[in-house]
């Protein structure tokens, strides 16, 4: 098999797709994250200022996914038709919230009444919450396993993603949202919104402690060959470290009003928490809990070798220019949120 710097072509290309879905899930977590504190906020001057604070981003965090679903899609096509036809139902469900959100952020503010308002507001909420609670609930699933048969078709029923644990994994990825969100609207507010702000944001780190701490431990009692590759590889608990590491960081960042460096390291654990899931999986990427025969690998789901190839140079020179543009527009829109006429 053909490597490319010591590593296989279906690997390599695990770990972009990987790193799309991180970004992504960076990106658009704070604004998922941003959005579900919406109705925490009760004065319409509050809410507005919650709302330009991501107004400017949010559809540029949005490009993430669909880079990421792309990539998916190009490198693992067996992995995109059995997960996508297995999860028809969820992955509808979050297209629609997608759509309400986007619709919610755009017409809030086109009509004075009260009513127009508050119903985008609570659409606005809603959509936000469900979308990261469906995102927690699919990667649950991915850990908990799929029942896959033969040629990777789902035998079971749609609400068997229901579980208790996918639906205990979504709850604490709206925890983690939810406390990424309010880091950056403490960096883009200012005044009695900004003790407003702070104080949730002291809410959702024990919010988010408890629920990654009842996660980890129903993991280890309940799934413990997840544990198997780090066991055979020392090294690789080095990720599980960093991931602690990052968490504790941010209590002790956000009591020093050091809020920059506090979305920092809440991203990194987004980020180590990602590639803890992917290290537990490797080389299987959703488990077969019918015969571990029928799962998903990185080998019977990738594109062939050549097509990835070609592929890994297209991302070569697409992502610097998605990175670019990231960049510029947040360095564009860096500070804190000044109303104007143009405001939402």
């Amino acid at each position: 098999m053909a490597t490319f710097l010591g590593i296989d072509y279906p690997t390599l290309w695990f770990l972009v797709v990987g790193a799309l879905f991180s970004g992504y899930a960076i990106l658009d977590g704070f604004d998922l994250g941003a959005g579900a504190w919406h109705l925490f906020f009760k004065k319409e001057e509050s809410r507005r200022i919650a709302l330009n604070a991501v107004g400017p981003v949010w559809d540029g965090n949005e490009v993430w996914l669909v880079i990421g679903g792309g990539a998916l899609f190009a490198g693992f096509p067996v992995l995109y038709a059995s997960m996508f036809s297995a999860m028809y139902i969820p992955f509808m469900l979050f297209l629609a919230f997608l759509i309400f959100r986007a619709v919610s952020i755009e017409f809030r503010s086109k009509e004075p009444m009260k009513w127009w308002r508050k119903m985008w507001d609570v659409s606005y909420s809603v959509s936000s919450i469900a979308m990261a609670l469906l995102l927690g609930v699919v990667v649950g699933n991915i850990l908990w396993g799929v029942e896959l048969g033969p040629n990777h078709e789902f035998m079971g029923h749609w609400t068997d993603f229901l579980n208790p644990y996918a639906l205990l994994v979504g709850v604490t990825t709206v925890a983690l949202f939810m406390m990424h969100g309010a880091i950056y609207l403490a960096m883009k507010t200012e005044g009695r919104l900004f003790e407003k702000v702070t104080g949730l944001l002291r809410k959702s780190i024990i919010f988010f402690i408890v629920t990654y701490s009842i996660v980890t431990l129903f993991t280890l009692i309940y799934l413990p060959h997840l544990t198997d590759n780090l066991h055979e590889n020392i090294a690789l608990f080095i990720v599980p470290l960093l991931a602690f590491l990052s968490i504790a960081n941010v209590p002790r960042l956000v009591s020093k009003g050091k809020y920059e460096y506090a979305f920092i390291f809440s991203a990194l654990t987004m980020s180590f928490l990602l590639m803890l899931v992917a290290f537990e999986l490797y080389p299987v990427m959703v488990m077969s809990t019918v015969d571990p025969t029928y799962s998903i690998t990185v080998y019977n789901a990738a594109s062939s070798e050549n097509s990835l190839r070609i592929m890994l140079n297209i991302t070569a020179i697409g992502a610097p220019l998605v990175m670019i543009y990231t960049v510029f527009v947040y360095r564009t829109f860096w500070g804190k949120v000044k109303m104007d006429e143009t405001s939402y």
